[in-house]
C-alpha cells in the first residue's frame, strides 16, 4: 500500500513538473478557446457518398488512414455503434486476421487476444500478451482487465503485424489502440437507455463542458446489467438414486443458477487545458466495477482414466459423459467433499473487478518544428474468481483465486521536422514498474496433489528507448526507418502452503520459497518504403520485427519446473497497397506477409527436467520450436449510392513448423505440439460483410436498416491441437434497425444480435489428456440470439 501510494504521488508530481515547466510561457501567450482535437477520426456530417477519412496516429503524429503504410483496421465510434459493437471483442468480427475472446472461468476477467496467429490467452502474470493493447496512448500491460466496454470512443485503431519500434515489446502479433473522445467545451452530451432479452439493461451517458475560456472537462458512463444464459442444473435433483446428494427439489425446477450474466459498471472523466495552441494538458481518471457469475460454460466431454481420487460420492461415480448436460447448461455446484487426507471446499462461481487509472498527457510545442509530448499514467486493480474446471456435481479441480496488480509506466517523446517537412523524426524512452500478488487455493484431485494456498508476488519492468525517422524524398517516395532498444527484468517468488498456513508435504513443498528470474533485452527494427502512384494509390512495403518477452513458469508442480524461458521473436516482410477509387467511391486495401516466427512460446503437457520427478503433471511454458507464417488480409469500402454503405474484409493466414524442440514436441513427444498443428485461436480464413442504408422518410427523420454477417473458420484451443481442442466453424449475422428524427438529436435502434440463433463456441478449456490432465474438455458458447431496445437522445 504504502508503494502505491508513493506512485500516486510519482505520477501527479510528473504531471505537475510538466505544468509548471510551462506556465510561465502560458501566462504570457494569447488566450485561445478549447480547440477541437485533431488526431480524431473524423467523418462527415453527413454522407456525401464518399468513404470516410479517417485520422490515426500509429506513426506519432496525426495521418490520413490511407497515407499511414501500415496494416491498420480503423473504426469509427459511429461505425461501432451502427454495428451493435459495445465490448471490445466484438470489434474483431470485422477486423481480418485478428481474434479476441473474453476467457472462461479458469482464467477471470480476462480478454485472449491474437493478431496473424500470434498472441496470449493465459492470463497469469508471469506471462506477456503478444497483443498490446492502449487506451489513451497507455500500455494495459496485463489480459486481465482488458475486456473493456466501448465508452465513448473516437475510434479504434487495429495494427497489424509486428509493431515492436512503434508500440514496443509484446506487440509482435500487433496493437490494439483505443481513443476515448476528447473535451471540446461544446455543452453538448447525450444519454442512452436500452432494454433487451433477459432483463438486460444499459444505460449510457456522457457530457461534454466549457468549464472556461481554456478548460473543458468531458465526463462519461455506462451501467450495465443482464441475466445469464447457461444454467446450473442440480444433477441429484434430476437424478434421484444416483448417489448425489440434491440441493433442491424438482419443485424448485432443479436449477442453481445462471451463468454468463453481466454486472458492469464505469466511468471515464477527462480534463483538458488548452491555453494556447502551443500546449495542451489532458488529465484522464477512470474507474471499474465488475460482479457478475461466472462465464457459461458447458462440459463437452469426460473421459478421465488418470490415478487421482476424484469420486468422494456417497456411492462410487465414475467421471465420464453422463455430466454432459447439453448445449446450455452444466452441473457445476463448486463444490468438493472432504476425503482422506483433504477438506472439503467450496467457492462462490463469481468473478469480480474493481480497477482504476490516472493518466496525465502533456503536448507542447517548442518551436514551429518541434512538440514534446510526456505521458504518465498509473493502474491498479483487484481482481477474484473461482473455477469448477469439470462441471460435475462434486469438483475435482477446484480453485479460488485473487490477483492484485498495479503498474507506473512514463513515456517520453520529441517529434520534429526538418528541411521544410521532407524529414520527420520521433525519438523517446519509456520505463514501466509493475507488481501482481497471484493469491489462490488450488484443489487439484486429478493431479494427486494436496490442497494448497499459493501467494506469489511477481515484479516486473522494462525500459526502453527508441527513434522513428520519415524521409520524404520526392513528392511521391517516402522512406522511413524505426529501431527501439528494450531492456527487461522480471521475478517470480514462489509460495506453496497448506490451507491452514502450515507446511506441505511432498513434492509440492519443495516449491515453497523459490525464486525464479528473468533479465532479457532486445532490438528491433523497421524499414519502410512508400510510393504514391497517384493521389489515391498507394503502395509500400516493409520489413519489421517485434518480440514476446520471457518470464518464468508459473505453475510448476516439481522443483524442477522453476524455469525461465526466454523470449519469442518474429520478423515479418509485407507488402500492401491502398487505394481510393473512383472519387471515394470504392476503398480498397490489401497487404501480404511472410514471417519467420522464432522460439515460439508454448505450454508443454509432459516435461522432463529431470532431478529424479516425472514428467507429467506439467503445464510449463517453453520456448518449443521455430514457424513460417504467410497471409493476406483485404478490407474494403463502397459508398454506390446516397446513403448506401457497404464495408467487408477477408484475411488468409498459413501456418507450419519448421523446427519443434524433441524435448518440448514432436513424434517423440505425442501428447505435445506437432509439425501439423496450428496456433491457438487462428483462423485459417475469415471474412466479414456489413451493408446499411440510410432512407429519408418525408419530413419526420431517416430509418436506417443494417446487417452485418461474419465467419470463422475452425480453431484450436491448445497449442496440441485435439479433437477435444476444436472449435469448429462458423457464421454469425446481427441486424439493427434505427430512426433519427429529423433534427437527428433522438434515436431510436431494434437490435438483434446472433440472428440465426447459431449454437457457437467462443472459447475451449481441454484438459482432457491422461494421465496429467483432469479428464475434462470446457467449452464457452457463444450468447444465442438476443434483442434490445435503444433510445438516445443528443443534448
Amino acid at each position: 500500500m504504502q508503494r502505491r501510494v508513493e506512485t500516486v504521488s510519482r505520477i501527479a508530481l510528473t504531471i505537475a513538473l510538466g505544468m509548471s515547466a510551462t506556465t510561465a510561457w502560458a501566462q504570457a501567450a494569447p488566450e485561445a478557446v478549447v480547440a477541437a482535437p485533431a488526431d480524431t477520426a473524423e467523418a462527415p456530417a453527413e454522407n456525401t457518398g464518399g468513404v470516410e477519412e479517417i485520422v490515426v496516429t500509429a506513426q506519432f503524429r496525426s495521418q490520413n488512414l490511407q497515407d499511414t503504410p501500415l496494416a491498420i483496421t480503423a473504426v469509427s465510434g459511429a461505425m461501432l455503434e451502427a454495428r451493435s459493437q459495445t465490448n471490445i471483442q466484438d470489434v474483431a468480427n470485422q477486423a481480418p486476421s485478428v481474434t479476441l475472446k473474453p476467457q472462461g472461468a479458469a482464467y477471470g476477467p480476462s480478454l485472449g487476444a491474437s493478431i496473424r496467429g500470434i498472441g496470449q490467452y493465459d492470463f497469469n502474470p508471469a506471462l506477456e500478451p503478444g497483443v498490446g493493447v492502449y487506451v489513451d496512448d497507455v500500455y494495459y500491460s496485463t489480459l486481465t482487465g482488458s475486456v473493456f466496454d466501448l465508452l465513448d470512443l473516437d475510434r479504434v485503431e487495429i495494427l497489424r503485424g509486428p509493431q515492436g519500434t512503434l508500440a514496443g515489446r509484446n506487440s509482435i502479433g500487433g496493437a490494439l489502440k483505443l481513443y476515448s473522445k476528447k473535451p471540446t467545451g461544446t455543452n453538448t452530451g447525450y444519454i442512452q437507455a436500452t432494454y433487451g432479452i433477459r432483463n438486460r439493461m444499459d444505460l449510457r451517458a456522457s457530457f461534454d463542458l466549457g468549464l472556461a475560456e481554456n478548460l473543458a472537462l468531458r465526463v462519461a458512463g455506462v451501467a450495465k446489467r443482464q441475466g445469464g444464459y447457461v444454467t446450473k442444473l442440480d444433477y441429484g435433483c434430476l437424478n434421484p438414486g444416483s448417489g448425489v446428494t440434491a440441493q433442491v427439489t424438482p419443485a424448485e425446477g432443479c436449477e442453481l443458477g445462471k451463468e454468463g450474466g453481466v454486472n458492469y459498471q464505469a466511468i471515464r472523466g477527462q480534463l483538458r487545458y488548452n491555453p494556447t495552441d502551443r500546449l495542451e494538458i489532458n488529465i484522464i481518471g477512470d474507474y471499474t466495477n465488475e460482479d457478475r457469475s461466472n462465464a457459461g460454460q458447458t462440459l463437452r466431454r469426460a473421459v478421465y482414466s488418470g490415478t487421482g481420487d476424484i469420486n468422494p460420492y456417497a456411492v462410487p461415480i465414475a467421471y465420464d459423459n453422463r455430466f454432459v448436460c447439453g448445449k446450455y447448461c452444466n452441473y457445476a455446484s463448486y463444490t468438493s467433499l472432504a476425503d482422506t487426507g483433504r477438506a472439503g471446499a467450496t467457492a462462490n462461481g463469481r468473478s469480480k473487478f474493481q480497477g482504476f487509472g490516472i493518466s496525465g498527457q502533456i503536448n507542447y510545442k517548442l518551436n514551429d518544428t518541434m512538440e514534446l509530448t510526456s505521458i504518465t499514467a498509473y493502474r491498479d486493480y483487484t481482481t477474484s474468481f473461482s473455477n469448477d474446471d469439470d462441471l460435475s456435481p462434486l469438483a475435482h479441480s477446484l480453485g479460488r483465486s485473487n490477483l492484485d496488480f498495479w503498474s507506473f509506466s512514463q513515456e517520453l517523446r520529441l517529434n520534429g521536422s526538418l528541411l521544410d517537412d521532407a524529414i520527420e523524426y520521433t525519438v523517446g524512452g519509456y520505463y514501466s514498474d509493475q507488481r501482481s500478488v497471484y493469491l489462490a487455493f488450488q484443489d487439484l484431485r486429478y493431479a494427486g496433489l494436496p490442497q494448497f494456498i499459493q501467494n506469489d508476488p511477481v515484479n516486473a519492468d522494462s525500459k526502453a528507448a527508441f527513434a522513428h525517422v520519415s524521409w520524404k524524398a520526392t513528392d511521391k517516395l517516402t522512406f522511413t526507418g524505426g529501431i527501439r532498444y528494450t531492456d527487461e527484468h522480471k521475478d517470480y517468488t514462489f509460495v506453496r502452503v497448506a490451507p491452514n498456513g502450515g507446511p506441505l508435504t511432498g513434492s509440492t513443498a519443495l516449491i515453497n520459497g523459490q525464486v525464479g528470474n528473468y533479465d532479457g533485452n532486445r532490438v528491433d527494427y523497421r524499414a519502410n518504403v512508400q510510393y504514391a502512384i497517384t493521389p489515391d494509390i498507394m503502395a509500400y512495403g516493409q520489413y519489421a520485427t517485434g518480440f514476446k518477452g520471457g518470464g518464468i513458469n508459473p505453475r510448476p508442480f516439481f522443483p524442477t519446473q522453476v524455469r525461465s524461458f526466454g523470449p519469442e521473436t518474429l520478423e515479418t516482410y509485407e507488402l500492401g497497397l491502398k487505394t481510393d477509387l473512383f472519387d471515394r467511391l470504392l476503398r480498397f486495401n490489401v497487404a501480404g506477409f511472410y514471417s519467420n516466427y522464432n522460439d515460439i512460446q508454448l505450454t508443454q503437457s509432459f516435461c522432463d527436467f529431470g532431478g529424479g520427478f516425472p514428467s507429467a503433471p506439467c503445464a510449463a511454458p517453453s520456448n518449443t520450436g521455430d514457424a513460417k507464417i504467410k497471409g493476406f488480409e483485404i478490407e474494403a469500402g463502397l459508398r454506390p449510392a446516397q446513403g448506401l454503405m457497404i464495408d467487408g474484409s477477408m484475411s488468409y493466414i498459413h501456418f507450419k513448423y519448421k523446427s519443434i524442440d524433441p524435448t518440448a514436441g514432436g513424434p517423440g513427444r505425442p501428447n505435445n505440439v506437432q509439425y501439423n498443428d496450428v496456433p491457438p485461436y487462428m483462423p485459417t480464413w475469415k471474412w466479414a460483410v456489413g451493408v446499411q442504408y440510410e432512407v429519408p422518410v418525408a419530413d419526420i427523420g431517416t430509418i436506417t436498416p443494417r446487417i452485418d454477417a461474419s465467419y470463422q473458420s475452425v480453431i484450436y484451443s491448445n497449442a496440441a491441437n485435439r479433437f477435444s481442442n476444436r472449435i469448429d466453424a462458423y457464421t454469425l449475422a446481427n441486424a439493427r434497425l434505427t430512426y433519427k428524427n429529423k433534427g437527428e438529436d433522438v434515436e431510436v435502434s431494434l437490435e438483434v444480435t446472433n440472428l440465426f440463433d447459431k449454437y457457437y463456441v467462443l472459447t475451449n478449456f481441454d484438459q482432457s489428456i491422461a494421465p496429467t490432465g483432469g479428464g475434462f474438455s470446457l467449452d464457452q458458447p457463444g450468447r444465442p440470439r438476443e434483442w434490445a431496445v435503444s433510445l438516445k437522445k443528443k443534448f
